[in-house]
């Protein structure tokens, strides 16, 4: 019985994001006009409000090559590749992914996989990087703040090689 009291009387004090949250990323690659078309490879990641990587996420890229040969162009990702890619060893397990084709993107991950449920309050921003062979490289920020108060939803834009990119936040 003291359990229960004691249960019951904890429960509403923890706030949404501290118990779980969902994030739902969605990402615009363009069709680009040009002669020679490769798809991105994509990194996204949560950053702190000192710009360091708070939770890898996603690593899209050529993960078919024989002997792991699409490791190799990855560090074209640069941003991420000096904050966090080159301690990492590809392919991570339940991060790293195939290219996406041109048009809109969706990935969701749960408070295991990004770990915000374990991050304090906040400022924060997720990261999406995207890098074409023979193309150009594009970095998009999306800030949030922690903690949230219902489902959220952040956006931001490119303008070459990433087009609308949008964060829905789930507690």
């Amino acid at each position: 019985m003291k359990l229960q009291h004691t249960l019951a009387l904890t429960l509403p004090m923890l706030s949404g994001w501290a118990v779980g949250a969902d994030l739902a990323v969605k990402f615009e690659i363009p069709q680009l006009n040009v002669a020679e078309y490769h798809r991105p490879y994509v990194a996204m990641w949560l950053e702190r409000a000192d710009q360091s990587v708070a939770a890898n996420l996603s690593v899209l890229y050529d993960v078919k090559k024989k002997d792991n040969a699409g490791t190799k162009w990855v560090k074209d990702l640069r941003t991420w590749w000096r904050k966090a890619g080159r301690d990492v060893e590809l392919p991570l397990d339940g991060v790293s992914g195939a290219t996406r084709s041109a048009g809109e993107q969706s990935i969701s991950f749960g408070p295991a996989r990004t770990g915000i449920d374990k991050l304090p309050a906040g400022d924060y921003k997720l990261v999406i990087e995207a890098a074409r062979e023979s193309g150009g490289r594009e970095l998009v920020r999306v800030p949030f703040s922690l903690p949230l108060k219902g489902k959220q939803t952040f956006s931001a834009r490119g303008k070459e090689e990433l087009g609308a990119v949008s964060l829905q936040i789930t507690p």
